[in-house]
């Protein structure tokens, strides 16, 4: 997903020394580059502080979390990226290399065994590439509904089990390529919430406040949905998921939970959609251009509804961290 980039309201303060000491940034949004890795959240005072890159923004979070933004975008360019903040403050940055662009894979995770002719999609259960994102659910993920108005304008009940169907498809890891479940990932819906998830309008990632969210909104152009993801880390293991807010861009994008190839036009398949999105949740990660035929592709594609099953390398994705 091609998407404009933001402009950094850098103000011409010198960027923050690696390694710690006393810095300054200046007002408004930060780039990575205003803030490189290495830098101390705590010596520059950033914790709170929105840092952009190619389009994608996450608010630094304090001492030992982690955010990752990862938006699905209509043209399947790849656009998110992952700030971490250690111990001790100091920043890191998950793979910023592909960040904007059809790589072949979204993170350094990434992962194939047989390399696809460029620009040809290979079938789902022949197809093992996936990359995950270095967090997982250790527990049972807790989830609200929006109280707006939600994608295809569903009644709650009819939304709610929409979604709860998507995400139970990671959990249980459905798939049509025999794979068994041996997914141990747990979720739960808990009921409506006057919170919001903490994406805003331009789909970047705002401070959190404990309570992951499922709703709907205006987001930028181009974005079809949007998942900010917050982990803390653990010792020998992916970061433990703290929480997941996923909002779907019902400005600019039609979405249903019945499809009709012969009456569909530009219309997202919400179950498809939200299944992605569930994979984003619970730790799976974008592989891009060649493994179209994957639910964790850049794009859901409009008018389909094969996202709503996983691929093999979806499953194997799921496997290696559960």
């Amino acid at each position: 997903m091609t998407v404009v980039s933001l402009a950094a309201l850098g103000g011409g303060a010198a960027p923050p020394r690696a390694g710690g000491g006393a810095c300054t940034l200046a007002a408004g949004a930060l780039t990575v580059d205003d803030l490189p890795a290495g830098s101390s959240v705590l010596d520059c005072a950033a914790v709170g502080r929105l840092v952009t890159h190619a389009g994608a923004g996450v608010t630094v979070p304090g001492p030992g979390m982690k955010v990752s933004v990862d938006a699905l975008t209509e043209d399947g360019s790849l656009h998110g990226f992952t700030l971490a903040v250690a111990a001790d403050g100091t920043v890191s940055y998950g793979d910023l290399t592909h960040a904007d662009t059809d790589a072949d894979a979204a993170s350094a995770h990434a992962r194939t065994s047989v390399a696809a002719a460029p620009g040809r999609a290979r079938a789902a259960c022949a197809d093992d590439a996936y990359a995950t994102a270095g967090h997982k659910e250790y527990d049972t993920y807790e989830w609200f509904l929006g109280d707006g108005t939600l994608p295809g304008n569903l009644a709650p009940d009819d939304a709610r089990r929409a979604l709860e169907d998507a995400i139970g498809t990671i959990t249980a890891s459905r798939n049509d390529c025999g794979f068994g479940d041996t997914v141990t990932a747990k979720a739960r819906f808990l009921s409506r919430t006057g919170n919001e998830a903490d994406i805003d309008r331009d789909a970047r990632c705002m401070a959190r406040d404990g309570v992951s969210v499922w709703d709907a909104g205006d987001l930028r152009g181009g974005v079809v949905a949007t998942t900010c993801s917050w982990s803390r880390a653990v010792s020998g293991g992916p970061d433990s998921l703290r929480e997941a807010d996923v909002r779907f861009n019902t400005r600019d994008h039609t979405f249903t939970d019945h499809p009709s190839e012969a009456a569909c036009s530009n219309t997202y398949d919400l179950r498809s959609v939200a299944t992605h999105e569930a994979g984003h949740v619970f730790g799976l990660a974008h592989v891009g251009e060649s493994h179209e035929s994957q639910t964790m592709y850049t794009n859901s594609f409009a008018c389909s509804t094969a996202a709503r099953t996983l691929g093999r390398g979806d499953v194997l994705g799921l496997r290696s961290l559960y």
